[in-house]
């Protein structure tokens, strides 16, 4: 009776033989993954360095000679000089200094004399200072038209009385300044004080003259 032949499944191969060029693949493969394999632990390696005092030199011994660290006071080099400092701003301050200069813009300061202007609105710019609302203004026209029509030099012939709020005598006035015979706001001011003492208020010192016909 002849032998079976051994029955091998069709679906199951028997199990190839490596070639050579096979085995010298895979020799090249686990050299690069061991070659990998270094690499990453270098990396690591230099980490854990660079946290040392010694670490950064030999970390750039081994990454070669044209490696160079960043250190910490380049990196404070650089945000200084990237920042805006001080001293850039102490620099440009005297530019605007003299730029902002008085002398040099374009606003005027402009010093008037009281003395120059109508003796009417010298009267109503010094109501406050003596403590008068402008309503008392008013009556103090209405008092000082019939005493000396608002004239500086007027003069009544028949007494001493001088000014606009005609002084008995006129110099009384020189209480408010030197130049009471020329000056309209010094008589003013002495006349307004003279009011306020004598009478409170320009409108009380109208009534009384209404009723004396002097004051």
């Amino acid at each position: 009776m002849p032998k079976r032949e051994k029955y091998a499944p069709k679906h199951r191969q028997a199990p190839a033989t490596l070639t050579e060029a096979s085995k010298k693949g895979l020799r090249n493969t686990l050299i690069l993954s061991s070659v990998a394999v270094a690499a990453t632990g270098a990396a690591v390696s230099v980490g854990s360095f660079s946290s040392s005092p010694g670490g950064v030199a030999n970390a750039s011994q081994d990454l070669g000679p044209n490696y160079h660290p960043v250190q910490a006071q380049d990196l404070m080099d650089r945000r200084q000089v990237v920042s805006r400092s001080s001293d850039r701003r102490e620099a440009a301050d005297p530019a605007k200094k003299a730029e902002l200069a008085a002398d040099k813009g374009p606003a005027i300061t402009r010093h008037e004399s009281l003395s120059s202007q109508d003796p009417k609105d010298i009267a109503r710019a010094l109501l406050p200072q003596f403590g008068f609302s402008s309503d008392q203004f008013s009556c103090l026209d209405s008092l000082w038209i019939g005493e000396s029509d608002w004239r500086v030099d007027a003069d009544n012939p028949t007494s001493s009385a001088y000014g606009i709020p005609q002084a008995l005598p006129g110099s009384k006035m020189a209480s408010a300044g030197p130049d009471w015979e020329t000056n309209p706001a010094t008589q003013i001011k002495w006349g307004l004080g003279y009011i306020r003492d004598s009478y409170g208020s320009p409108c009380n010192a109208l009534s009384f003259k209404a009723s004396h016909n002097w004051y």
